[in-house]
């Protein structure tokens, strides 16, 4: 009989988990989101607004206030997905708002903040970023 001969390091890593994957693991939450930008925010243009004219006209309360508003139609059961395509002035609308998964760092400080102390399912109040003003909405 043959007897196969495997190096104690390659049984080692066989058999250690990937301690970067798990650490992320632990640190990743999976996010849709409804924006409204207003005047205020870094970049006042987007998908359905090119120029920004409607965006450079809205005050920050304004935005505030309409978000607030689609908030109240999600809770009395309009489709957030539905929503989100219409109405979020993000690039993700198109995936109803889906940022997919990401972890600490990868979003602006009150959005990850907001986001990871959600529960699954759990939707935000208003969140303030550079951006604009957002509901956030966990998914995973």
């Amino acid at each position: 009989q043959r007897l196969s001969r495997i190096s104690p390091l390659k049984t080692q890593a066989k058999h250690q988990p990937d301690q970067t994957a798990v650490k992320m693991s632990e640190v990743q939450v999976r996010a849709t989101h409804i924006l409204v930008k207003h005047k205020g925010s870094r970049r006042p243009a987007s998908w359905k607004d090119p120029n920004g004219e409607q965006i450079k006209a809205r005050t920050k309360q304004e935005a505030i206030d309409y978000l607030t508003e689609l908030r109240a139609s999600i809770e009395k059961g309009a489709d957030w997905d539905t929503l989100a395509k219409r109405e979020s002035d993000c690039g993700s609308a198109q995936q109803g708002g889906d940022l997919g998964f990401f972890a600490r760092g990868d979003m602006q400080k009150p959005f990850e903040d907001a986001a990871f102390g959600l529960q699954v399912g759990e939707i935000s109040g208003i969140v303030d970023t550079d951006s604009g003003v957002h509901i956030i909405k966990r998914l995973a």
